[in-house]
């Protein structure tokens, strides 16, 4: 039988990258064990789409019903931390009280909900990777808001997976990689962080595993998971990575946060323990290096040399 899921948030990376992996599963497949929902977007062609006011809980309740939803992705949320420090109630409309009410809607309904939450649910003072279990301290209002939504859909009876992720980036939308390569087309030198470290992770990545988990049936794993990429690096790094791999001459230094005053207080440490996840749904996962690669690739900047060694 076939399982409906509807997916939040489709037009932002995640859920682009959704879409474009349910397509392949698909098309490797024969035949998808999902019928898939989008929210929010105009043209995904062989895809149904609807447009859904997720702040509406009496809305999301009644379509869910109408559709017959089994499992709901929320890719959705407010995830400007910088502007989140200004307007903490809209932060909060969107990454807690959205979420309590899709949450509400999926034990009415009894579906599984799917939430994606982050790595700044922790502090960032620890020096070893975060695991599940670890005790969260989130110290901004992005941080804050998503914790209360993972307590949301925690409490709230239904069944849910939860996947914790960092430095999100892709081929779309605004992210760090679109941000350097941009940067360093018109500047020669940039100046980058280096004492925020962390783990890149490719959207089409998370992507992958979210449909995995979709149409493999998984959706019994209940529980909070981690998923990042493999690798651990500083924003210097990163960009480093990005400009050798995309051929731009750029000179990339690395500098202090304080160099770079901001209400945010970001994590300087937030590298995932990804254990349980691998162990739980069987996956493999690349290292940031190649799928940078492969997300440069993409976007067609890229060169024949080979990633920068550690």
């Amino acid at each position: 039988m076939s399982r409906t899921i509807l997916v939040t948030g489709s037009n932002g990376q995640l859920g682009i990258e959704i879409r474009k992996a349910a397509g392949r599963f698909s098309g490797k497949q024969g035949k998808s064990a999902c019928r898939y929902i989008f929210t929010d977007v105009n043209d995904l062609p062989g895809f149904e789409t609807v447009h859904l006011d997720i702040t509406d809980e009496d809305a999301v309740m009644a379509f869910m019903r109408r559709a017959g939803v089994d499992a709901v992705v929320n890719c959705a949320a407010y995830t400007d931390v910088e502007k989140a420090e200004g307007n903490p109630e809209t932060a909060d409309l969107l990454n807690h009280i959205a979420v309590a009410g899709i949450a509400e809607a999926a034990r009415e309904c009894d579906a599984v909900m799917i939430h994606i939450s982050t790595d700044y649910v922790f502090s960032g003072d620890a020096c070893a990777p975060y695991s599940e279990m670890d005790e969260t301290s989130p110290a901004s209002v992005y941080g804050i808001t998503k914790l209360a939504g993972e307590r949301a859909v925690v409490n709230s009876g239904c069944r849910y997976i939860i996947f914790r992720t960092a430095w999100l980036y892709s081929a779309n939308g605004r992210n760090f990689v679109k941000t350097i390569l941009k940067a360093s087309r018109e500047k020669e030198k940039l100046d980058v962080v280096f004492d925020q470290v962390g783990s890149p992770t490719y959207a089409g990545d998370l992507a992958a595993l979210i449909v995995k988990v979709l149409e493999k049936g998984m959706l019994d794993r209940q529980g909070i998971y981690h998923f990042t990429d493999e690798g651990v690096c500083s924003w210097y790094d990163f960009a480093r990575e990005i400009c050798w791999m995309s051929g731009r001459m750029c000179d990339v230094r690395p500098c202090h946060s304080s160099e770079f005053p901001s209400k945010v207080r970001r994590p300087h440490y937030s590298v995932l323990d990804k254990t349980l996840v691998k162990k739980t749904f069987g996956v493999t996962i690349p290292h940031w290096r190649t799928s940078l690669a492969e997300c440069l690739s993409i976007l067609g900047d890229t060169r024949s040399q080979k990633p920068v060694t550690e």
